[in-house]
């Protein structure tokens, strides 16, 4: 457990540079050649290996994305890829003529846990409402993010208060980048701002919107009763009766009126 806990732990993202410091640096007065370097991971694979100054190991997942400096033996990683993701460990031999090697450096403060991350792209926040009335409006809120490393968490809060997602993950494999979801259902009685934060490796992506309470509070229009509609009906044609009988009834009574008068 002790050896554990003294490895460090170096962090870096997909397509930068990484440079993983050696427990050993050679002396001015001495050259590579008096050397044997390894620089192991996850202490079965060989990611590079120098012995009197001639490289004596390949690996394909490594060739040509590896360099170490030949004085204080540092280890460059470049481009960073997530499978770089693991411990190393330097070890270093000192060759001395017609006697066998002295290992000078191989303790635990030569471990390193090496962390490659890939950035998540930012928080895609949008709300649907389901239903709505005077009181709330509720709301179907979902976040996404794709594309980044490690497996990442998802957090966010209404207002400043925390909330808690329906998280889904989707990724090919351990070392594939990964796609998030997270998914909540409210009840907003106010209009109210929601963040999503996307949390991996130290970093951090976030993003907010603000949910607005829909005030449709409109009293909805009561379509009249079948009896108000024939009352209404029945008011209309006697109206039109009335109208059409005095239509006709006043035209002859001014008629009579103007006979009466001449026979006086």
């Amino acid at each position: 457990t002790g050896y554990a806990l003294e490895k460090k732990v170096i962090k870096s993202k997909v397509g930068e540079k990484v440079g993983l410091p050696c427990c050993h640096e050679i002396p001015s007065s001495e050259s590579l050649h008096n050397y044997r370097v390894y620089w192991q991971k996850n202490t079965t694979e060989v990611v590079l290996a120098y012995a009197e100054g001639k490289k004596i190991s390949k690996n394909d997942l490594y060739d040509n994305r590896t360099g170490f400096d030949d004085r204080n033996l540092t280890l460059w990683i470049s481009p960073v890829k997530i499978l770089d993701n693991g411990s190393y460990q330097c070890v270093v031999q000192h060759l001395r003529f017609l006697q066998n090697p002295v290992v000078v450096c191989d303790e635990p403060n030569a471990n390193y846990i090496f962390l490659a991350s890939a950035d998540f792209s930012k928080p895609d926040v949008t709300a649907e409402v389901s239903t709505n009335s005077c009181e709330s409006t509720e709301m179907v809120v979902r976040c996404s993010s794709h594309g980044g490393f490690p497996k990442p968490k998802i957090s966010g809060a209404l207002n400043n208060v925390s909330v808690v997602w329906n998280a889904s993950w989707v990724s090919e494999s351990s070392l594939s980048p990964y796609n998030v979801t997270g998914k909540l259902w409210l009840n907003v009685t106010k209009d109210a701002i929601i963040t999503c934060s996307v949390e991996y490796n130290g970093f951090a992506k976030s993003t907010s919107l603000l949910l607005k309470k829909t005030n449709d509070c409109v009293v909805p229009t009561v379509p009249p009763s079948y009896n108000v509609i024939t009352a209404s009906s029945i008011i209309i044609v006697i109206f039109l009766l009335a109208v059409t009988l005095a239509a006709r009834y006043l035209p002859r009574h001014g008629k009579c009126s103007s006979f009466l008068k001449k026979v006086s």
